[in-house]
């Protein structure tokens, strides 16, 4: 039954719609749509030629089976909260490529899938939190992770030594690549999928959640025909999303852009990607002496990792190149004491570094059911001046749309820093200390950006819990 399902014509009906009416669009032949239903049609049919604007035809399924397809296809708003953990999944040829599918329509970034002593379970990562699924007969899971291990061409064999590998998923409209890490564990072999979105369409400098003070700022960076850019982060805070915005705005036929990425998570046209290839001697390093030689005007480094990398990017600034990349820091200021630790001069920094970035992402509470309760301060860390007074906060209370816990989506919170001449001769003179400075020009901490997002009742002030304690 679910080979027959079109992916597109899916997208045709809202959840709302289809669990309302107990209805899933499953394919179109020619300027008509099929419906099936588990209802009478002749009950529905009224209804539906109002609120539907295309062409149907209904056809009577099981209840069994339109219960499946909501479960898989229609996740948002699905009735009861057992409904979103299907405890029992036998496995079969499908299996692999309908866990794909969905968690690529839950916007998962990462499939885990895991093994103990009687059971296996797979799990996604849904905004950043890790949710249950499904649980796997035991027997059937080692057919599963060597169909996984021959996909992503491992040695099906060796189950004793981690493995790393690479599917490309093309199927049911869908066309992106997955890297995959198999890591033996005490009761067997433990997978986990990261998806990789090849699509970068959607992605807009102007949607990633600056404020307009910020997006100025950092569009006056990326102006610069050279210098270098960086952004800070931990992994998975949106980094490389921030990244690619920047290059698909820059991203024109008069201006020549190299890349060198661990792994490529986007493909844009017009812009020349490089995957890193460290066990063939393709690293950063390497890479950027050769791109020196392509004529570049854009340069984007995947991450800044060690001195050597960090002192290419310096000297293709310093030869008139634009150079966009990202370091492991904990503040947009701390990036400057992290690039003199690994050893270059204070002076090269001020000279070649044009913005300072870091960033993080925030879970957003889940609208359909967040609650509004009075401020307690004891609630703030210890040693914490609020930068203003909340009366009222929002807590997370968890819904079927929000697979109950409490949060939807995220939001990217920055901390943009422009170097001007002041900032550059403090570089110089390598004083770190010069937060009187950055409050003269009122550049706004990640700590503050995220309490906004709190007293906006967006967040919870356990999820900036963190950027309270540091900022």
């Amino acid at each position: 039954m679910f080979k027959s399902i079109n992916e597109q014509v899916v997208k045709l009906l809202s959840p709302h719609l289809a669990t309302y009416y107990r209805i899933v669009a499953v394919d179109k032949e020619s300027e008509t749509v099929i419906l099936f239903t588990d209802r009478n049609p002749e009950e529905i049919e009224e209804e539906l030629a109002m609120v539907l604007d295309f062409n149907y035809v209904l056809k009577e399924v099981n209840s069994n089976q339109i219960d499946q397809l909501l479960e898989r296809y229609y996740f948002d708003n699905h009735n009861t909260k057992q409904s979103t953990v299907l405890k029992e999944l036998p496995f079969d040829n499908t299996f692999l490529d309908s866990l794909i599918l969905e968690a690529k329509l839950l916007k998962s970034s990462d499939i885990h899938i895991e093994s103990f002593e009687n059971r296996g379970r797979v799990r996604i990562r849904i905004d950043g939190l890790m949710v249950e699924r499904y649980s796997l007969v035991k027997s059937d899971y080692p057919a599963l992770i060597n169909k996984i291990k021959i996909l992503s061409n491992m040695d099906i064999a060796e189950k004793r030594l981690p493995q790393d590998g690479r599917i490309h998923y093309s199927k049911n409209g869908e066309n992106f690549d997955m890297r995959v890490s198999v890591l033996p564990t005490l009761h067997g072999e433990k997978v986990v999928l990261r998806l990789l979105n090849n699509d970068a369409t959607n992605i807009q400098i102007e949607s990633l959640g600056m404020s307009s003070e910020d997006l100025e700022r950092y569009l006056q960076g990326v102006k610069n025909p050279n210098g270098i850019m960086l952004i800070s982060g931990p992994t998975g805070s949106g980094k490389t999303t921030t990244l690619y915005a920047t290059l698909k705005y820059l991203n024109k036929d008069t201006t020549n852009i190299l890349t060198i990425e661990d792994p490529i998570e986007y493909t844009l046209e017009g812009i020349n990607q490089v995957q890193l290839r460290e066990n063939i001697g393709l690293t950063f390093g390497a890479a950027m002496r050769t791109f020196l030689r392509q004529d570049p005007d854009v340069i984007m480094v995947g991450e800044i990792r060690d001195p050597d990398t960090a002192n290419m990017a310096i000297r293709a600034a310093l030869t008139g190149h634009l150079v966009l990349s990202t370091i492991h820091t904990n503040s947009a200021w701390g990036t400057i004491s992290r690039l003199i630790d690994m050893g270059i001069p204070g002076f090269l920094i001020a000279n070649t570094l044009n913005t300072s970035v870091a960033q993080r992402l925030v879970r957003l509470l889940c609208p359909a059911c967040k609650v509004t309760q009075r401020m307690d301060d004891s609630l703030y860390p210890k040693q914490f001046q609020p930068y203003f007074q909340v009366d009222e906060h929002a807590v997370a209370k968890g819904c079927n749309q929000c697979f109950y816990t409490g949060f939807k989506g995220r939001k990217a919170v920055y901390e943009i820093i422009p170097l001007d001449k002041e900032l550059s001769s403090e570089i110089k003179k390598e004083n770190l200390q010069v937060d009187s400075l950055l409050q003269e020009r009122k550049i706004k901490s990640l700590g503050e950006n995220a309490y906004n997002l709190f007293a906006q009742q967006q967040t919870t002030i356990e999820e900036i819990y963190p950027l309270l304690i540091n900022y």
